[in-house]
């Protein structure tokens, strides 16, 4: 008993029984990572098909930013992939169930932002309002945000809200001097106290010390009030309006003003409505002044789109606001020769 005793108490046994024991945990332990990470990658592939598929739900992103640690930009990123696809409702799940999980006030303001924005791009108006409204209570000299409700109350035709959201960007040093004036041509011309002909005064008035908002005056005048247009036609830079004109019905010209507008006769020409000139300075115009004297159905025509000067994007409609950048005023007008449209049927039937 005494030999079995101090063979137990050998100091080179405990060594080796201590690492033996150490041995059998790092085992246990290291399996149980290669089990959990295979399990991991496992769900992690699962997870990754369904995305494919597009039906990863809210709560699915959120297991994936809190599960593996993806970094919040990437969470972010993948919303915004989904934005440029055009699928607003997924984008915005994310969001949503983004916000019921982040506490930082830094990235719940960024989330907000960003859901508030996808809203305003989705058509949700009322949406959109109200998470900037949230946003603007614990953060009142948020720019995005207070850009977005001027652009809401706009869209809503609310432009006195817009004009008091335009007062406070500019007391934060934002230059607000054309998105005034277009506001104030928006009150003018939405005030239903005021008849055509004083709206149509007070515009042209404030046309003289504004050139940058003549289309606007330009458009009102031709709807309702043409005879105080042709008139002032001299006022007009005929061809920064050139698609107004162009696309005006013979009835709707009055030939002794033009006749006194050097641009708007090369236009008219252009157009067939008149036969008084046998050149033009203007390339597209000059081609289609002399189909129209040599040919009696050219059905040539002119193709418009518009030019944001700011963002550089163009855009087949015209708007006084950029829909892409916001920006006011900055759209420019562009036309090329084009094939009729009555020649363009006849050529596919």
């Amino acid at each position: 008993m005494d030999g079995i005793a101090l063979e137990y108490r050998d100091p080179l046994f405990g060594v080796i029984i201590f690492f033996l024991i150490v041995f059998i945990i790092s085992f246990l332990t290291y399996s149980f990572s290669i089990f959990q990470e295979r399990k991991s990658r496992k769900e992690y592939r699962r997870l990754h098909k369904r995305f494919e598929l597009g039906k990863l739900k809210e709560d699915d992103y959120v297991h994936l930013y809190k599960t593996y640690n993806l970094p919040f930009d990437s969470i972010l990123l993948l919303a915004s992939s989904f934005i440029h696809k055009g699928d607003y409702n997924k984008s915005i799940s994310i969001y949503l169930a983004l916000l019921e999980h982040i506490k930082e006030k830094v990235k719940k303001e960024e989330v907000l932002e960003l859901l508030g924005t996808t809203y305003f791009k989705g058509g949700f108006l009322q949406r959109s309002q109200e998470v900037f409204k949230r946003i603007l209570k614990f953060s009142p000299r948020n720019k995005k945000a207070l850009t977005h409700m001027l652009l809401i109350y706009e869209k809503l035709k609310d432009f006195n809200k817009a004009k008091e959201v335009a007062n406070c960007l500019e007391e934060l040093n934002k230059n607000m001097t054309s998105d005034k004036l277009y506001i104030q041509t928006q009150i003018i011309i939405n005030d239903p106290l005021l008849s055509f002909e004083k709206k149509s005064e007070i515009l042209c008035d404030l046309y003289e010390d504004n050139p940058e908002i003549q289309r606007t005056v330009a458009e009102f005048l031709l709807i309702y009030n043409k005879e105080l247009f042709w008139k002032k036609l001299s006022n007009f830079k005929s061809k920064e309006i050139i698609d107004l004109l162009w696309y005006l019905s013979f009835e709707d010209v009055d030939f002794n003003e033009v006749a006194k507008d050097n641009n708007a006769l090369e236009i008219f020409n252009a157009k067939g409505y008149l036969n008084t000139m046998d050149h033009s300075r203007d390339f597209n115009l000059d081609i289609l002044i002399l189909l129209n004297k040599h040919e009696h159905n050219t059905n040539a025509d002119l193709d418009f789109e518009y030019t944001c000067t700011s963002c550089k994007k163009t855009h087949p409609i015209y708007e006084a606001r950029c829909p892409h950048c916001h920006s006011v005023f900055t759209m420019k007008t562009n036309y090329t020769l084009t094939k009729g449209f009555n020649e363009a049927n006849q050529s596919l039937q």
